[in-house]
């Protein structure tokens, strides 16, 4: 875990589920979308969870990378969208300083963004989020993580 980062927040698979679900509760009401768009890689577990949800066949991905596996670099676009979003959805895991966003955002202003966790730095950049996390907590995706012994907190946290 890089400097910045001084906090862990593990999400397993069901906790993923069930604030997957809690945003397609959100977003219900919001639509109707013609359509859902996943920010690739992280957004395309809770992208299928969404779409099952509010019943959406349409679905397509907006391909960007901006993290190595612990630190984020720069930002280079693989896949577009044709378009300015209007009745589009799209969907991320997580909006962390909110670069990826902004450039999401400005390929696609009319979308409805909307991230399973927010930080308080890329928060302004998405309308719809489940859960914020301090913007000094790195959250481990179950997709990133395997089962293995750690050490109890007080253990693993130094005096003072």
């Amino acid at each position: 875990m890089e400097e910045r980062y001084t906090k862990g927040f593990p999400v397993s698979w069901e906790q993923l589920h069930r604030d997957a679900r809690a945003l397609a509760w959100r977003l219900a009401g919001m639509g109707p979308w013609n359509g859902v768009i996943a920010v690739t890689r992280g957004g395309l577990v809770p992208t299928a969870i969404v779409a099952r949800e509010l019943e959406l066949r349409m679905i397509d991905t907006i391909c960007v990378t901006s993290y190595d596996w612990k630190d984020q670099g720069g930002i280079e676009i693989l896949k577009g969208i044709e378009g300015d979003g209007e009745g589009l959805l799209i969907v991320d895991d997580l909006v962390d300083t909110g670069q990826t966003a902004s450039l999401v955002r400005d390929m696609l202003p009319k979308a409805h963004f909307a991230t399973v966790y927010a930080k308080p730095a890329g928060r302004p950049m998405v309308d719809t989020f489940i859960t914020e996390v301090s913007q000094d907590t790195w959250i481990y995706f179950p997709w990133d993580m395997e089962l293995q012994f750690v050490q109890p907190i007080v253990q693993a946290t130094p005096p003072g």
